[in-house]
């Protein structure tokens, strides 16, 4: 099988929709035993049902990411039901306020930060060891291509995701010789529920992002899940450290 993550135990934050919940069911069909985590639990166990119902195991995890303990607590689910844990996605994120930078609530600020960026460092303090004591890993965090690309009325966003980008290289470097890899993956404009819910809100934002893309089109959650299979697999073995865009040609000059 292609991308074959037969035996593998892989993690998912932010696994109840969009980006996370393909890379989820796409994971679980490639043979991985799937820890799914998220905030909303209906949501998680619908994707842990429909793994189970396409021949896979998973187990759904209530994960709050701005809390460091209930990330050591996921991975110490994950490694009690399959073994060990070598594998991550973390996906889990928020979205933009849509103001100028001088007007963004510092409240939100914080709150997005604490999601986007300190939820990702919390990820490392709970995965690493676990991945350590494994022999090996592959970790993948989800960006966006606005952290090169920024875009008006987001500076919030932006920023925090330049933050995971680098945090993802740096930390490549900090565990390369410890057989662990970490990359990040930089959608375009991606129809997921988080961004449909900011083309609801402001007229004619879909058709602008439409007419941006080279492609014409929103990228689908699973053409970025596809690429972050590969770098959970072992055909990834020499890529860590990467900042892969995935996003239809948006980015090129």
């Amino acid at each position: 099988m292609t991308y074959n993550l037969e035996g593998r135990s892989i993690l998912v934050t932010g696994g109840a929709s969009g980006i996370g919940r393909s890379v989820a069911i796409l994971s679980g069909e490639a043979g991985a035993a799937v820890t799914v985590t998220d905030l909303d639990p209906d949501r998680g166990n619908a994707v842990v049902d429909e793994i189970g119902r396409k021949g896979g195991q998973a187990q759904f995890v209530r994960l709050d990411v701005t809390q460091e303990a209930q990330h050591h607590a996921a991975v110490a689910a994950a490694v009690k039901a399959f073994g060990k844990l070598d594998g991550s996605c973390n996906a889990a994120g928020m979205s933009f306020e849509g103001r100028p930078v001088h007007e963004i609530n510092p409240d939100y600020w914080d709150k997005l930060y604490a999601i986007n960026v300190r939820g990702v460092f919390f990820s490392f303090r709970a995965q690493v060891p676990a991945m350590l004591e494994a022999g090996k890993g592959s970790i993948v965090n989800i960006a966006s291509t606005s952290a090169m690309a920024p875009f008006p009325n987001a500076a919030e966003y932006c920023s925090s995701k330049g933050a995971v980008v680098t945090a993802s290289r740096a930390a490549a470097l900090d565990y390369a010789k410890s057989g662990i890899r970490v990359n990040a993956i930089l959608p375009g404009a991606t129809r997921t529920p988080m961004l449909q819910g900011e083309m609801d809100k402001y007229d004619g934002l879909e058709e602008m992002m439409i007419a941006d893309c080279p492609q014409g089109r929103l990228g689908h959650p699973d053409e970025i899940a596809f690429a972050v299979r590969w770098l959970l697999s072992d055909e990834a073995s020499f890529v860590t450290g990467s900042a892969m865009v995935v996003d239809g040609g948006l980015s090129v000059p």
